[in-house]
């Protein structure tokens, strides 16, 4: 449980580029073998894996994109185990593929704490670095309403950068009633444009 935030509200943005966004939305950063899940390896394992260092493992195995490891197994016939937290890529390769733009943009909202976040998910998901995002959210009659401001464009490198002229795949998480961790619901993915009718959500551009 978190005690502290009644509702926390994620917004992902990515592009066509990353593996199954333009249907899952943040689904495909969730696998089996993330800390929680059925299949999340146990610590010891964890210590002893050569390419910890890569990514902050003390805690166990964050959400990641297929885009970051060799291999993600995601049928588990004869007894494979689902995921692929210990197929990383090397370092170069990973930087390479966010070079790419082959990561998911991800914001944050706490209600309780009124606390904004900017993060990204690749090798796995960091809740720093992006630009200054700005969320209002009210609660009345049992109903939130929330407000999300950023800029489009972004110089920096967890940020997705958008035009006018260009589509986006985006997905909501929404923690409630206090819930933590694994426990929340979670869209589909969305199509997002600008002043164009080939998408979910149409935004007007000014």
């Amino acid at each position: 449980m978190d005690p502290k935030n009644q509702v926390k509200l994620a917004v992902m943005f990515t592009t066509d580029d990353v593996l199954y966004a333009d249907r899952a939305g943040c689904w495909g950063t969730c696998h089996h073998d993330n800390r929680g899940m059925p299949n999340a390896p146990e610590q010891s394992a964890i210590d002893a894996y050569a390419q910890k260092s890569q990514v902050d493992m003390t805690n166990g195995i964050t959400k990641y994109i297929t885009e970051s490891r060799t291999k993600v197994e995601i049928k588990g016939r004869r007894g494979k185990k689902l995921g692929g937290w210990d197929k990383l890529k090397t370092a170069d390769e990973v930087a390479a593929e966010g070079a790419q733009g082959h990561f998911m943009d991800l914001h944050r909202y706490k209600a309780g704490e009124k606390i904004s976040e900017n993060g990204a998910i690749l090798a796995d998901r960091i809740m720093d670095g992006g630009q200054e995002v700005e969320f209002n959210a009210v609660l009345a009659d049992g109903m939130w309403t929330v407000e999300m401001i950023r800029n489009l464009k972004s110089d920096n490198a967890t940020d997705i950068s958008m035009a006018l002229d260009k589509v986006y795949n985006f997905g909501f998480a929404i923690h409630d009633d206090y819930t933590n961790g694994r426990f929340h619901h979670v869209s589909l993915g969305y199509r997002l444009a600008f002043d164009s009718t080939d998408a979910d959500l149409n935004a007007p551009a000014k």
